[in-house]
């Protein structure tokens, strides 16, 4: 039995709809870059994801490596911001929207082999009448589980019209 307090929104539905079936996680990761066709650049895998937490991967390849072999700094944005927005919409109040506002990274050091990105949001997602911003923690962990890069994404909510 679903915990019904737990939201309900299309994006979740979705997901655990896919996820069910091997190979659903990267069915439904498809579908994510399918939507944003940017994403598809890094060519993530979709995780974990639940209202409040979204977990995913990129591999280490040579399409998304530096000058000096390690994966590049924008790989690392772009699975930041990636994790965040599937976060913040699988959360989202259905009468609610958002759209990304900012970003303030930090690179902790060199980042090499499979990215495991994960975000969460800094404060409760909830309905308001008014927009907010909502900070949205994102770390990137290394094989090893030790972090590698660190943002903190701003997104804009605000009511639907």
């Amino acid at each position: 039995m679903r915990d019904t307090a737990m939201p309900d929104t299309p994006l979740l539905r979705l997901y655990r709809k896919f996820t069910r079936y091997p190979a659903g996680h990267w069915l439904f990761s498809r579908a994510v870059c399918f939507k944003a066709p940017y994403f598809g650049s890094i060519k993530p895998t979709i995780r974990v994801l639940e209202a409040g937490r979204c977990e995913a991967t990129i591999p280490h390849r040579r399409a998304v490596q530096n000058h000096i072999g390690t994966v590049h700094a924008i790989a690392l944005c772009n699975l930041a911001e990636l994790c965040a927005g599937v976060m913040t919409d699988a959360s989202l109040p259905r009468d609610m929207r958002w759209i990304p506002k900012g970003m303030t990274v930090s690179y902790l050091k060199k980042a090499n082999g499979t990215m495991r990105a994960v975000a969460t949001p800094m404060i409760p997602i909830v309905s308001a009448a008014e927009g907010y911003d909502l900070p949205v923690n994102v770390d990137v962990l290394d094989p090893a589980g030790d972090k590698v890069f660190h943002a903190e994404i701003r997104m804009w909510l605000s009511p639907k019209r």
